[in-house]
């Protein structure tokens, strides 16, 4: 199937054979064209494709994926950085790439899980109207049955032998896979004598009780600005919008600290944008990078937004030092 648009291609392989039946062509392909090939697949898998592409294996750039799918937005902020550096050729013209990206599915929590699969579904919101193409392997072999399913929905063609494709009869538009994500994730967090209220002129004392309270689940210096950082933007936001006040609620598992910040809302009739800070923003823009910014600085994030109260929710993994404290309150300010 020949496309001159983007292109979002799902490659479902139970074997050696299938995972190179389908990536290789779609190299060799894009190397005769000119375009610029970026493989960022499993280990394994750059050893296999790359003994298959033989003297032309240096053509192509090889990423682990491990290294590379950290977190659904910054990776989405990866490819999307990557696509911007390399879109001309070395004459300043117009440049195609062409990217085999296999996700990192092993290892994740149901939510987790959902979150990377809103990521597959957004890159046809975020890269529409470019003549790039993406084909994402998934292993049958080691994957849950629903992740696969989710390919189908997630992709709107799907990979056949010899490089051909077809049209995937489940597609589910971008807008309403959002929305489905939505309806699953976590409930609210349950109000604490010790949350932390704000409003204006009281940032700086939110950001102390955070910074104390990270400090104390053993988050290093450098995640901790990006906590921060991040906390602050959305507070900041909330003040500005939400009505002017707001409640910071602090809670941590094994795996996160989880900030969720709440606000009573405008009341006002407004339509919350689609896809909030999940896209790329104009550089050139002088407004619109908060969001953005906030997602490249959280692991997760999972928003409400809602003119009668707006509610924003962001982890961070706090790695392996310090306790898990869930029934320790942060610090009162």
């Amino acid at each position: 199937m020949t496309r001159t648009g983007f292109v979002h291609r799902a490659l479902c392989y139970g074997s050696d054979d299938e995972f190179l039946d389908g990536t290789l062509t779609f190299a060799l392909d894009g190397l005769a064209a000119g375009e610029t090939v970026l493989a960022v697949v499993a280990t394994r898998n750059i050893d296999l494709l790359g003994r298959a592409l033989g003297r032309r294996r240096d053509e192509v750039e090889f990423v682990d994926a491990d290294d590379w799918y950290g977190s659904p937005s910054r990776t989405l902020g990866r490819y999307n950085a990557y696509c911007a550096d390399h879109d001309t050729d070395g004459a300043g013209r117009p440049s195609r790439i062409r990217i085999i990206g296999e996700p990192v599915w092993p290892g994740r929590t149901e939510f987790e899980t959902r979150e990377w699969m809103r990521y597959e579904s957004l890159l046809n919101v975020a890269f529409a109207g470019t003549g790039h193409r993406i084909l994402c392997p998934y292993d049958t072999r080691a994957l849950p049955p629903g992740v696969v399913r989710s390919a189908t929905r997630t992709h709107p063609e799907l990979a056949l032998a010899a490089g051909d494709s077809a049209a995937s009869g489940h597609y589910a538009d971008p807008a309403d896979f959002y929305a489905e994500c939505d309806a699953a994730r976590p409930y609210g967090l349950p109000a604490g004598r010790d949350d932390i209220p704000f409003g204006r002129g009281r940032s700086a004392l939110v950001r102390r009780a955070l910074r104390s309270y990270a400090l104390d689940l053993g988050v290093s210096e450098h995640r901790l600005d990006d906590m921060v950082a991040a906390v602050h933007e959305v507070v900041v936001n909330s003040v500005r919008h939400g009505g002017g006040r707001g409640v910071l609620r602090l809670r941590n598992d094994f795996e996160y600290v989880i900030c969720e910040v709440s606000d009573v809302g405008t009341g006002a009739s407004t339509v919350p944008p689609l896809f909030p800070g999940h896209l790329p923003p104009d550089r050139r823009a002088v407004n619109g990078h908060g969001m953005w910014v906030v997602r490249q600085l959280s692991d997760l994030l999972t928003e409400t937004l809602d003119p009668a109260g707006s509610v924003v929710r962001l982890y961070f993994k706090r790695g392996a030092r310090g306790p898990t404290r869930a029934a320790c309150p942060p610090p009162a300010v």
